[in-house]
C-alpha cells in the first residue's frame, strides 16, 4: 500500500485548518462519498458556497492547507457479503454536516473578531439552518417525536373509540369493526413510538466515542464517532446488511464508526452493531488514518483511543473519557 499524507493543522478547538483553501474538495468529497442532500439541504450548501468568496476576506493568520495525497495498489474484495454491505450513507452525511456546523460556528466568530459584521450575520443566519436542520434529524432518530406522535395517536384513539361506541349504539356494526381495526393499528404505531422515545433514554453503550474497536466479521480496525441506542437505518440498508439476521437484530446499539483506511480503503463510514464489534485485549497504538478523524477528535490517550471534542460529546451527551500518560513517562522537571 502506498499511502502519503501531509497535514498541517491545529489540533484544538474542533477544527483542524481552514475549509477556504479546501473548499472545493470539500464539497468533492460530499459528492464522491455518495452524500445526497433534500432540497433544504442543497439552498444550505448553495448559499454557503455563494458566501465563500466573502468569507475568504476572514481568513485567520496561520490557518494552512490541509493535503492528503493516497494512492492504493489493491481493491477491497467484493466476493460475497463484505464490509461495504454496512456503509451507510447516512452516517456519512450526519458527520459532514456536523463539519459544516463546526466550520461555519468558527467562521462567525473570526468574522466578529476582524469586525466583519455584515460576513457575520450573514454566515450565523447559514449557521442558525444548518443547526436548525440538525436539531430536526436528531429529533427523528433520537424518538423525541415520537413522544409527540404518541401524545397525538392516543388523543386519536380516544376519538375512535367514541365513534366505535357510537357506531355500535346505533348498531351499525361494520362501521364499528373498521374503527376497531384503526384503534389496534394506532395502539401498535403508538407503542413502537414510545418504546423508540425510551430507548434512547434507558439505553447503555458498551463502547464509547473516540474508542478503537476491530469488527468481529471483517476484521478492519475502526474508531466509534456516533452512536443510536437502535438501528436508525432504512429497511432497505437492514435488508443489505442482514440485520435481521443478527442475534439481537435490530433492537441493539449500532455504532457510526471510521474504518481505517489502511484496513478498506473502499469503505469510509460504516454503521455497525453492537455485536459485531470488538474491544482490541491491549491498547491499540498502531497508527490509524481517517480523513475525519482530524476534526472529530483532539488526539490519542495513553490506551490509543481518541479523545472527542466536546461538541462530539454534546451532540451525543457523553462524557470525557481519558486515560492520561503515566506522569514516570514524562522527562524530569517538564511540565504537564
Amino acid at each position: 500500500m502506498v499511502l502519503s499524507m501531509s497535514a498541517s493543522s491545529s489540533m484544538h478547538g474542533g477544527l483542524f485548518g481552514s475549509l477556504v483553501p479546501v473548499r472545493r474538495r470539500h464539497f468533492k468529497l460530499m459528492r464522491d462519498t455518495g452524500l445526497r442532500f433534500g432540497m433544504h439541504r442543497q439552498n444550505l450548501q448553495h448559499d454557503y458556497e455563494r458566501l465563500l468568496p466573502y468569507i475568504s476576506q476572514v481568513k485567520p493568520q496561520g490557518w494552512r492547507n490541509v493535503r492528503a495525497n493516497v494512492g492504493w495498489p489493491f481493491k477491497g474484495n467484493n466476493q460475497g457479503l463484505d464490509a461495504n454491505s454496512e456503509r451507510s450513507e447516512s452516517a456519512n452525511e450526519d458527520i459532514l454536516m456536523f463539519f459544516f456546523q463546526l466550520d461555519l460556528g468558527t467562521r462567525v466568530q473570526y468574522a466578529l473578531n476582524l469586525d466583519q459584521y455584515d460576513i457575520a450575520k450573514q454566515l450565523r443566519e447559514k449557521l442558525a439552518e444548518v443547526e436548525e436542520e440538525i436539531i430536526r434529524q436528531q429529533q427523528i432518530k433520537r424518538g423525541s417525536t415520537s413522544k409527540g406522535e404518541a401524545q397525538d395517536m392516543a388523543i386519536t384513539i380516544l376519538r375512535l373509540r367514541a365513534e366505535q361506541q357510537a357506531a355500535i349504539e346505533s348498531e351499525n356494526y361494520n362501521l364499528a369493526a373498521q374503527l376497531r381495526d384503526e384503534i389496534s393499528k394506532l395502539e401498535a404505531e403508538s407503542l413502537a413510538a414510545t418504546v423508540k422515545a425510551q430507548a434512547y433514554e434507558n439505553i447503555q453503550y458498551k463502547f464509547r466515542l473516540g474508542q478503537k474497536v476491530r469488527h468481529k466479521t471483517f476484521g478492519y480496525r475502526a474508531v466509534i464517532c456516533g452512536m443510536d441506542p437502535v438501528c436508525c437505518e432504512s429497511k432497505t440498508w437492514m435488508e443489505t446488511a442482514n440485520v435481521d439476521k443478527l442475534s439481537r437484530g435490530p433492537d441493539q446499539p449500532f455504532y457510526q464508526v471510521l474504518v481505517d483506511v489502511y484496513m478498506d480503503p473502499n469503505l469510509l463510514v460504516a454503521y455497525v452493531a453492537e455485536e459485531n464489534l470488538l474491544a482490541p485485549e491491549q491498547p491499540d497504538m498502531e497508527r490509524f488514518d481517517h480523513p475525519y478523524a482530524s476534526f472529530l477528535f483532539y488526539g490519542a490517550d495513553a490506551a490509543g483511543d481518541f479523545i472527542p471534542i466536546k461538541q462530539l460529546r454534546e451532540k451525543y451527551n457523553r462524557p470525557r473519557h481519558e486515560i492520561p500518560y503515566d506522569s514516570e513517562d514524562e522527562p524530569e522537571g517538564e511540565n504537564v
